[in-house]
């Protein structure tokens, strides 16, 4: 039987966040399919799941640098468990969730879990490890994520979210008996969401993103007592679709709008709320056209000017965050002016926008219309900048953007599969940590119809070399050995810069060099980054080459790809030099030979 942590600490904060995505995920197809207000393309449980399976990648990466780091020490007195305190769990599990969040659902379990750091990672002697310090984060997590929807609706998650608040600081106990308190007020709540939003009692369902909150909250007091709340429904059985047959609809529906509280059980991509408007009267085709949602870097000022703008211009409007990085979900008509809102307010990246009348790949069509026409065949793959992200959109492939420290979670990659919207597809990761989460979302995507085949790239200029070869026209077994062969004669390599002093196989690194790493392994340590470049392509042109691919990152030196190109050129008759810009891709520079 797995440890029940007995204090809320850093592994309660693991194990809470590990049982909430096995939760989500047993009911992820149940809350897509009460997801209909107000925008009906049923997908807040797999926003939510998503959500939470970022904050936990994140946890499960702070406890594996700590283990690293004891273990590099010796296991020395002094190097402590190789656990990470409360207060750095915490606040990894309140960042995986803010850059994973989708959907308006997602955005506003982001900002609970935030809520709850704020709480957590308040004291690092630890005087929010009882049940007070719960209760205390409960009550944070309800009232952040309320002051972050422009608009807030009852009968929404935030409903649910603020009953569990109140159930809690009312529970005299342990931990465990807190969680439960707040586990059943949020029960109870949810049942009563029927009755707050009339579109909920027509279409005789519970909000969705409650729904889904009740599900992480279950897994909170297993997380206490090792034992799920199977009374009534909890996780799995379906009670979700109700018959409304006491009391009037209450509250807010009729004239309360299209502000996101995220989950009305029926709707949104993601179960989002009405905000300002007549959402039970709304025909179907007479709200906003387009969801955006993207990551934004801003001061605390800009942002406020951005609720603003961004109210004028759509609803659903919800914006969470803090500490410089934000999150930004909302509806618009005019996309274009919402990220344009965003670029004068800071930088925003992993722009997402979605029309509401086309649908995502994985929905039907809208309004009437036929499902769009699926593509033979298609390229997805993962890059690590801009620049790379353009040149393959260029060459027809789909693309999911990876930014150094924020790999995508297979659900991101189900759905670019998704949204590649074909027959067949061939899976690019590019990178040799995301062979696993690449096979993870592959065999989701088969369990759509859809047939993968995945690439085990480890490196964007490997994705190139299979790329260059791809001919859609070609039966697909032979486009993928192809592209598999060209992949696989790419010998890959890449310059960085060392962020601390470290073992490698070339002998101690310090903070500040210059590492020329072959096939992930660092071969050179250097001062000066054209020389360890140039040493890194010797190595590799030792055992041959035709072709040599230099991918720049912003940071690159401007002069370099000339001294390169020269060095190969004077010094390797016959092999070809080719350039690319990869913007803010993490390493300054990506080699590939051929």
């Amino acid at each position: 039987m797995p440890q029940v942590p007995q204090t809320l600490d850093a592994l309660a904060v693991r194990t809470w966040c590990g049982l909430a995505l096995e939760a989500l995920g047993r009911a992820r197809e149940e809350i897509d399919a009460i997801n209909v207000y107000p925008v009906a393309d049923g997908d807040t449980g797999t926003n939510l799941y998503l959500t939470v399976e970022s904050a936990t990648a994140a946890v499960e990466a702070v406890f594996a640098g700590h283990a690293t780091v004891t273990a590099a020490d010796g296991g020395r007195a002094d190097a402590g468990d190789g656990s990470p305190t409360l207060a750095d769990a915490a606040r990894a599990m309140a960042h995986g969730a803010l850059i994973g969040a989708r959907g308006n659902s997602g955005t506003i379990l982001a900002q609970l879990l935030r809520g709850m750091a704020l709480v957590l990672a308040a004291d690092e002697r630890g005087a929010h490890t009882d049940a007070e310090g719960l209760r205390l984060a409960l009550r944070q997590a309800a009232d952040s994520a309320r002051d972050a929807v422009a608009h807030p609706v009852e009968g929404t998650v935030l409903t649910v979210a603020a009953a569990a608040a109140r159930a809690a600081e009312g529970a005299e106990g342990d931990c465990g008996t807190v969680a439960r308190a707040a586990y059943e007020g949020a029960r109870t709540a949810l049942v009563a969401t029927p009755r707050q939003l009339a579109v909920l009692a027509r279409a005789g369902v519970v909000d969705a993103g409650g729904r889904g909150l009740v599900a992480v909250l279950a897994a909170l007091v297993e997380t206490f007592t090792g034992e799920s709340p199977r009374t009534g429904w909890a996780l799995g059985e379906t009670h979700t679709r109700v018959a409304v047959a006491a009391g009037p609809v209450t509250g807010t529906t009729a004239g309360a709008g299209r502000a996101p509280g995220d989950g009305a059980g029926a709707g949104t991509p993601d179960g989002d709320e009405a905000g300002p408007g007549c959402a039970d009267d709304r025909p179907d085709d007479g709200g906003p056209a387009f969801e955006v949602i993207y990551l934004l870097d801003a001061e605390d000022a800009a942002v406020t000017r951005l609720r603003e703008r961004l109210d004028r211009l759509g609803d659903s409007l919800v914006v969470v965050g803090g500490d410089g990085l934000w999150n930004v979900h909302v509806h618009v008509d005019d996309a274009g002016a919402a990220v344009e809102a965003g670029v004068e307010a800071g930088r925003p990246h992993r722009i997402r926008i979605t029309h509401f009348g086309l649908g995502d790949a994985h929905t039907a069509g809208a309004a009437g219309l036929p499902p769009r026409e699926r593509a033979q065949r298609a390229v997805v793959a993962v890059v690590p900048g801009e620049g790379l992200a353009g040149l393959y959109a260029e060459a027809g492939a789909t693309t999911v953007l990876a930014r150094p420290g924020e790999p995508p979670a297979s659900g991101e990659l189900v759905d670019a599969v998704r949204r590649a919207h074909a027959r067949e597809v061939v899976l690019l990761p590019n990178d040799a940590d995301l062979r696993h989460t690449a096979a993870a979302a592959a065999e989701q995507a088969r369990t759509e119809g859809v047939r993968v085949a995945l690439i085990p790239t480890r490196s964007a200029v490997q994705g190139i070399a299979a790329l260059a070869v791809h001919e859609p026209e070609r039966r697909f077994d032979e486009d993928v050995v192809a592209m598999t062969s060209a992949a696989g004669a790419t010998r890959y390599a890449e310059v960085a810069v060392a962020e601390r002093q470290s073992w490698t196989m070339a002998g101690i690194c310090q903070a500040g060099d210059v590492l020329g790493l072959i096939e992930g392994d660092v071969a050179v340590i250097g001062a000066d980054v054209a020389a360890t470049a140039e040493a890194v392509i010797d190595r590799m042109l030792a055992a041959g080459g035709e072709m040599v691919t230099l991918v720049l990152g912003d940071e690159a030196p401007g002069e370099i790809a000339g001294r390169l190109e020269s060095r190969v050129r004077e010094t390797y008759l016959a092999v070809d030099t080719v350039v690319y810009r990869g913007g803010r891709q993490g390493a300054l520079l990506l080699i590939g030979v051929e």
